[in-house]
């Protein structure tokens, strides 16, 4: 403000470059999907016009008549939704148990605890894929859903107990004295007082925990050979020869798997930014 009075000039100069920045770091952020979008609703034909002629090409909708009509894609989505469902139960359980032993109780080697949990979540996922095919293959989990949810579980449950324990850090002591003087056990504690407390912090750590799990491609690739899970499908998805690459069909199906995404943000964007933000100002 003290600026505008100034040099009025400069002002809005400033605010015209900072919106034309907006416009295009959000043009840059959407084309990539708008194009896709289009894509999915253009014959195969239409995808070498040129990009004008392209933009505004008669709608259709075989693209996604073909998605649905694939029973693999069909299967992909059952076991995209098992498998990702799963791991973001279990690990929203035992990191919510973890991130409470982590976040209220003094005990010797905790902080190596941590250390160990943040080195864990960091870990390339080639470099475990080996071992963690052995023990697949050793506990007849090949090819079953329960198997590949296990596996997500390696990079789930460490990511939730990093973000729980340092929101439970931040929850007052307070609530929980009170609870355990009306008589309640710590597990009581727990599921009544707490977890009400933390809804923010375990929706904003489920939600993102599911989008890695429902994007997640090189575990179930490996795997899983006949109840491949979506991200898998769409990759092998061929045309009617060879040499034709299914581009519309392809979109139209990568589009169908990131509205569930997209809707589950739309729902829970409060509970997002409160538990992105929570524990970032302390009074």
């Amino acid at each position: 403000m003290y600026l505008k009075r100034t040099n009025p000039g400069m002002y809005y100069l400033q605010r015209t470059l900072f919106y034309l920045l907006v416009i295009v770091i959000t043009l840059y952020l959407l084309l990539p999907f708008g194009w896709a979008v289009l894509t999915s609703f253009r014959r195969a034909t239409d995808l070498f016009l040129p990009p004008l002629q392209f933009a505004f090409a008669p709608t259709t909708l075989d693209n996604y008549t073909q998605v649905f009509a694939n029973a693999s894609f069909r299967r992909g989505l059952f076991f995209s939704t098992i498998v990702a469902v799963g791991a973001v139960a279990v690990s929203l359980l035992f990191g919510s148990f973890a991130a409470y032993a982590l976040g209220r109780f003094r005990f010797r080697g905790k902080q190596f605890i941590m250390y160990i949990i943040l080195a864990v979540s960091v870990f390339p996922q080639i470099a475990v894929l080996g071992g963690l095919f052995t023990l697949i293959t050793r506990f007849n989990l090949f090819d079953n859903p329960i198997g590949l949810m296990v596996s997500y579980l390696i990079f789930t449950i460490p990511f939730t107990v990093w973000v729980l324990t340092s929101f439970v850090r931040d929850i007052p002591g307070e609530l929980e004295e009170a609870a355990l003087v009306d008589g309640a056990s710590p597990l009581q504690t727990l599921f009544k007082v707490l977890f009400p407390v933390m809804m923010p912090a375990l929706v904003t750590t489920g939600l993102l925990a599911f989008i890695n799990a429902w994007n997640e491609y090189l575990f179930a690739l490996t795997f899983m050979s006949t109840n491949r899970t979506v991200p898998v499908v769409i990759a092998n998805y061929s045309g009617a020869s060879q040499f034709d690459q299914p581009w519309g069909p392809i979109m139209a199906a990568s589009i169908v798997v990131t509205i569930p995404l997209i809707t589950l943000v739309l729902i829970f964007q409060r509970n997002i930014v409160s538990g992105l933000t929570a524990g970032a100002v302390k009074g």
